[in-house]
């Protein structure tokens, strides 16, 4: 039997995607193309294969079924394909797109890019935002290269690996009344704090840890950027609760002055993940390579300053 492989492709997009909208701008191809193309898959596989409801496409039992199967077959092609390749990061101009929280961005991303304009001159880095949903990343579908953040509950398709860890530590201003190296329970809790809102997991997992440990905070001020944070803590009596290596930053300014919490809240991960299909692809397992060696040299640096 004689077969279009991008058939294939287009019924794991679609099962990926439960959209004709996202599946077809995935593949690069217009809604009606891809119509056409799901016909033909619909003939090849004897089935509706998906069903069309108010909010997408609803896979069949038999889509379901033979997904698996398509999406290992089409990754093991893909796999051989790449093999062949070779990858010179001196002479690439490839792009990557990276999905990143931003802890990540503000932490990670500079000293990566500063690796990378030696190693790969040409390279293409683009940064989007990732908060806590997978899918919107587009890391999931393989859209995207990679995902750097904390990754719950990823599915089947995404391999996930640790890349650091960090811990939390407080910031007041350089002349703040309270003069001491660690912070009294009394005093964390008599202050007025400002906090950071991220759109993902590491708000949550703060408030965990202070939940933990029994404390409170008297939140002054809620933001949504760490570069706001320096001015706000430099000209109040407030204080701010942040990871270390973000602490470690903004004590660089002569206004701020970086203190030990009232007790310890513990680490928080940084993963990094990326679709199946890019594991054997030279390029990818390069950056990757230079992303475990950024993470290797910051978790150094933290326990290095402890």
């Amino acid at each position: 039997m004689r077969y279009d492989l991008n058939l294939l492709r287009t019924f794991i997009a679609l099962l990926e995607e439960r959209s004709v909208t996202r599946a077809a701008k995935r593949l690069g191809i217009t809604q009606p193309a891809l119509s056409n193309t799901l016909t033909r898959c619909r003939e090849l596989f004897q089935d509706p294969l998906f069903i069309r409801e108010r909010y997408g496409m609803r896979p069949t039992e038999k889509a379901l079924a033979i997904g698996p199967a398509i999406r290992d077959a089409l990754g093991e092609i893909d796999h051989l394909v790449l093999e062949q390749q070779t990858f010179d990061p001196a002479t690439t101009t490839q792009r990557f797109v990276i999905a990143a929280n931003d802890y990540v961005e503000y932490v990670f991303v500079p000293r990566l890019v500063e690796r990378l304009q030696y190693r790969a001159p040409g390279i293409q880095i683009r940064i989007v935002p990732y908060g806590a949903d997978l899918a919107e990343t587009g890391v999931a579908a393989g859209d995207t290269a990679l995902v750097l953040g904390r990754i719950v509950d990823p599915p089947d398709n995404l391999v996930v690996q640790p890349l650091m860890e960090d811990g939390l530590a407080c910031v007041l201003r350089a002349d703040h009344p309270f003069q001491g190296d660690q912070l009294t329970r009394d005093a964390f809790e008599s202050l007025k704090h400002v906090n950071m809102l991220p759109p993902g997991r590491l708000k949550k997992g703060l408030f965990e840890a202070l939940g933990r440990q029994g404390l409170e905070r008297d939140v002054a001020v809620s933001v949504t950027h760490f570069l706001s944070i320096p001015e706000l803590i430099a000209t109040t009596d407030y204080c701010t609760t942040l990871p270390n290596l973000i602490c470690r930053r903004f004590v660089r300014d002569p206004r701020l002055r970086v203190v030990t919490p009232p007790a310890d809240l513990g680490t928080f991960p940084v993963h990094l993940g990326w679709h199946v299909r890019y594991r054997q692809d030279p390029a990818h397992q390069w950056l990757r390579e230079q992303i475990h060696d950024v993470g290797r040299e910051l978790m150094a640096e933290g326990e290095g300053a402890r």
